[in-house]
């Protein structure tokens, strides 16, 4: 039951260039969607979109640089129109952020919330009108587990990612009897290019993750069955992460302690190693 909710819906997936993205993108059309890819780097998207050719025309491709509102407004609207309705809306596109508070400058700070906000009320502000008229649809944010539990180290990503989790949640309820779902996805650590790039969104150096990364196909497949039962917040891998993010709500004395080390461990990984991984 879930592959029917995704047959022959017309999704868009932002930042489908690689990792989450590109692994919701072969998931959705796996399960019979059409997928408009979305990316602002023309050669990218073209090869990641080639990677998935045997799909067929159910692939096609967006450029677009979600920190720019008219960009964003113009491929939605365009593709709603051009396909006849918006079915799905992934708003994934994302950079990340684990650095210490005192030597983030303001500029760091304007290039996260550009990509990781800004993107996100973009998205959702060109799809909703469309989505009101149809009567249906689902728009689908990427969070992070930093939205949930504070990570130390991570003030600016957790910001905003604490941000995209409410965001969503708030619309969740807001337009459950208009017909439209809205979702948060919460991963923890997913394989990813997200560990190579800088708040600016450029990679730099060799991909360095941690390694409990999650796969980001087998998160994807995860995801997307949430996402047919209307989850609201999907956490993945869903442990040990859930019983965290539940521990610190309740004031766990034990998740207390794992933060604290966290971040001890972090702050000596960064003063012999020059990296928090």
């Amino acid at each position: 039951m879930t592959n029917e909710y995704f047959k022959d819906k017309i999704c868009i997936v932002t930042g489908a260039n690689s990792g989450i993205g590109y692994a919701l993108s072969e998931e959705l059309l796996n399960r019979g969607a059409t997928v408009y890819m979305a990316g602002r780097d023309p050669a990218k998207v073209a090869t990641a979109a080639g990677q998935l050719s045997a799909h067929g025309d159910r692939v096609r491709t967006l450029i677009v640089d979600v920190t720019n509102q008219k960009q964003v407004q113009a491929a939605i609207e365009g593709t709603a129109a051009k396909a006849g309705r918006l079915d799905m809306l992934f708003n994934n596109a994302g950079v990340g952020g684990t650095t210490q508070y005192e030597t983030a400058t303001l500029e760091d700070w304007r290039n996260i919330i550009d990509t990781n906000v800004w993107s996100v009320i973009y998205g959702t502000h060109a799809a909703v009108p469309i989505m009101l008229r149809q009567g249906s649809g689902h728009v689908v944010n990427t969070g992070s587990i930093s939205g949930l539990v504070p990570v130390p180290f991570q003030s600016l990503y957790s910001l905003t990612k604490f941000g995209v989790v409410g965001f969503s949640e708030c619309l969740r309820y807001e337009y459950a009897e208009k017909g439209i779902a809205f979702s948060v996805v919460c991963p923890s650590f997913i394989a990813s290019a997200i560990y190579n790039k800088t708040m600016d969104g450029k990679a730099h150096g060799e991909l360095r993750m941690p390694d409990d990364a999650y796969p980001a196909d087998r998160a994807a497949s995860y995801v997307l069955d949430r996402v047919a039962e209307r989850r609201g917040i999907i956490i993945v891998p869903e442990e040990p992460n859930t019983g965290i993010w539940r521990g610190y709500v309740k004031g766990d004395p034990d998740v207390e302690a794992f933060a604290l080390r966290m971040a001890h461990d972090r702050r000596v990984a960064l003063e012999t190693k020059g990296t928090f991984f």
